[in-house]
């Protein structure tokens, strides 16, 4: 958006602006999104006004200056208001050519990006790919009851972007909890999501540290849902006698998880470090280190 501002203002060589406001009004009588109209006011010779899915009555009517405006996905995001100095009609729509083009090349054209697993991927996701068919949107991996025969007494199946391309550049995704008699999901946090939890079976207790440390916890039943915010770190435990199965949601296609426990233990951070700045003593250390398999 900057860029395309910016060389609005650079073409705008031979014009004074009087006054500019930015507004955050929604604007409800908006048409399809890539509607543009263009009005030449007769009454001031110079007077142009372009306008994005421009609703009839704008804050641009009846005003002493001409202006133009940008709506963005249904919100008065720019105006501006300029007063023409001997300025030709060629000039004139340079700086329209150039709001047009950043109001279109902001725009994606396509519906969706379904990852190509087998070409790069960054923080916004995988490349698009190529060929896609209707097996690209559908997913039948959480079907299966995961294997809690683990330490934890509990499974993660994820459905994230590496395991359902289809969700790829859409931010959202969704994972099956299994959890023992006893499991656990440790103390954990998505540095790129937020984390909504819906029990189906069982009994789990749940909760979420804030920033300030306040913890927020409560027992969950079968159709209960709860809400992690983003980045905070949060738990869940089977409390109950049966097994327990959870869903959980997250607006991230890849949501991302840093697990407390095998962040200082599961690596190879020195033990002295350890015990410098968790105040936990150096046996204490080394123990959960062989557990879960760190060094140092």
């Amino acid at each position: 958006m900057a860029i395309g501002l910016a060389l609005t203002f650079l073409s705008l060589s031979n014009l004074i602006f009087a006054d500019t406001y930015t507004f955050r009004e929604p604007a409800p009588t908006l048409h399809a999104l890539g509607t543009v109209s263009f009005t030449w006011n007769q009454s001031h010779h110079h007077h142009v006004k372009v306008c994005m899915d421009i609703p009839s009555r704008t804050n641009c009517n009846d005003s002493k200056y001409p202006c133009f405006l940008f709506y963005i996905k249904g919100e008065l995001r720019l105006q501006h208001y300029f007063h023409p100095s001997k300025t030709s009609a060629i000039n004139m729509f340079i700086p329209i050519f150039f709001i047009l083009s950043f109001l279109f090349s902001s725009t994606n054209a396509a519906d969706f990006c379904v990852g190509d697993l087998n070409g790069p991927v960054g923080p916004a996701g995988y490349s698009c790919k190529k060929t896609v068919t209707v097996n690209d949107f559908v997913y039948s991996g959480l079907a299966a009851t995961g294997n809690t025969s683990n330490l934890i007494k509990a499974a993660v199946t994820p459905a994230f972007s590496a395991q359902f391309p289809g969700v790829n550049g859409l931010g959202i995704s969704i994972a099956r909890l299994d959890l023992a008699v006893g499991g656990v999901i440790p103390m954990h946090t998505h540095p790129r999501a937020s984390e909504l939890i819906l029990v189906m079976d069982g009994t789990l207790f749940a909760g979420f540290i804030s920033s300030d440390y306040k913890v927020y916890s409560k027992s969950l039943n079968e159709g209960d849902i709860m809400v992690f915010p983003q980045g905070l770190l949060h738990f869940q435990i089977n409390t109950g006698k049966t097994q327990s199965v959870a869903f959980v949601s997250f607006n991230s296609a890849d949501p991302g998880v840093q697990i407390l426990d095998f962040a200082l233990f599961a690596n190879d951070l020195p033990t002295d470090i350890i015990e410098g700045t968790t105040f936990l003593d150096a046996a204490q250390i080394k123990k959960l280190k062989g557990v879960l398999g760190g060094t140092g």
